[in-house]
């Protein structure tokens, strides 16, 4: 049975008793030891002229060398049961080798094979075992032909155990930075919703100021106006219970999203534009450093979604630059426009690596651009530093009203 996914593949290689060859059929399971078997078994009966003797101890160890390769290789086999037939394996070879001077190709392969398989399972210290014998062979060894077939053998061990030891290593790296990379996604989006929240709750306190305002003048309105007609009267009672219940339904929204942040009301009102000076003052105090505010183009009140927006981008850019570019001067640029507000702020420090584009401080700033249909910008500043630059889309009708 083929298994696929990347997930159930890396889990089949944590474990000595769930790491196979790498075959996905249990058939190749069946069919490579017995083809060894066979290959063995004829490898001894066309040699069986040259041996002085010992023919059917030969052929029982040529089997024993590779009749127990399918323990090995089965993905269903237990752990003692398959490090057994290796050991068992291995101990063939031996056999085979040092009494009798030969080992056959069947046995040698069977041998690389279960070096490879125990390595690819982590378990580097019982393959080194195996490969242990055949240096001693090649050290001690009277005959050179089979000093040679054992340093043959030893350098092939080593070679598979090293390979299989690799892919134990490459697999288990790759599950751990999919679990990294997870826990690191995981935390993004928990990160990306608790500043939703923060920004729906500001949002709220000044979408209710004008629901509160369209309520006080649909009352005053209906209250003041001398000789206003019956039905009109009562399209303003309308307008102004329809406007107070809002303001209950928004009031209550208000309060799970609190909640949900474990954060207290705020009763002060929300920061806006006006408040910024402070803001640099208090960011200059803080870092020791300079820091400038500019202000080019018509000065205008905006409306409070907009202020508050940008009050908060710059203020969350300043938290950056004293965090990763402590000391450096920063410049804070508000420069008003007909179609839209721009907001740069820029250090002359050493640049935020790429790494901090991905920041929960940046993503909770485009966030923040994004819900009044605006753009944000980071990077690192042409000349040097960093530079957070968003442009917030500012509707001539909606400034006039605000004025007035």
């Amino acid at each position: 049975m083929t298994v696929r996914g990347p997930g159930r593949g890396r889990g089949r290689l944590v474990a000595l008793g769930r790491v196979g060859l790498g075959a996905a059929s249990r058939r190749a399971v069946l069919v490579v030891p017995v083809g060894l078997a066979v290959l063995a078994l004829s490898e001894v009966l066309l040699r069986s002229r040259d041996l002085a003797g010992g023919f059917a101890a030969l052929l029982l160890l040529a089997l024993a060398t590779t009749v127990p390769l399918p323990f090995v290789l089965g993905t269903g086999t237990g752990r003692l049961a398959r490090s057994g037939a290796a050991v068992a394996i291995s101990a063939a070879c031996v056999l085979s080798l040092m009494p009798f001077g030969m080992l056959t190709v069947g046995g040698v392969v069977a041998q690389l094979v279960c070096v490879y398989v125990l390595g690819r399972a982590g378990a580097t210290a019982l393959g080194g075992l195996f490969v242990l014998p055949y240096v001693v062979i090649a050290l001690a060894g009277h005959e050179e032909p089979t000093r040679i077939v054992a340093v043959l053998v030893a350098t092939l061990a080593s070679a598979a155990a090293a390979t299989g030891i690799a892919h134990h290593v490459r697999s288990t790296a790759l599950a751990h930075s999919v679990t990294e990379q997870a826990f690191a996604d995981t935390l993004l989006e928990h990160a990306a919703r608790g500043e939703r929240a923060r920004i729906a709750r500001e949002l709220h306190d000044v979408v209710a100021h004008h629901i509160s305002m369209i309520a006080v003048q649909a009352e005053t309105a209906r209250l003041t106006t001398p000789g206003l007609p019956a039905e009109g009267a009562t399209r303003l009672l309308a307008i102004g219970d329809t406007a107070r219940t809002a303001l209950t339904e928004m009031r209550r929204l208000l309060g799970v999203l609190r909640e949900d942040a474990h954060t207290g009301v705020q009763r002060r009102p929300q920061p806006g534009l006006r408040q910024l000076m402070e803001l640099v003052d208090e960011s200059r105090d803080a870092a020791g450093s300079r820091t400038r505010l500019i202000i080019s183009g018509p000065v205008t009140t905006l409306d409070p979604g907009i202020e508050v927006t940008a009050y908060r981008i710059v203020q969350e850019a300043l938290t950056n630059a004293r965090r990763h570019a402590p000391g450096a001067a920063v410049d804070v640029e508000l420069r008003y426009g007909n179609a839209d507000l721009a907001v740069r702020v820029r250090d002359n420090g050493p640049g935020q690596p790429a790494t901090h584009n991905s920041g929960h401080g940046l993503l909770g700033m485009r966030e923040r651009a994004a819900t009044v249909g605006g753009t944000l910008r980071t990077g690192p500043a042409p000349g040097g530093g960093f530079l957070v630059e968003a442009r917030l889309p500012v509707s001539p009708d909606d400034e006039e009203g605000t004025s007035a």
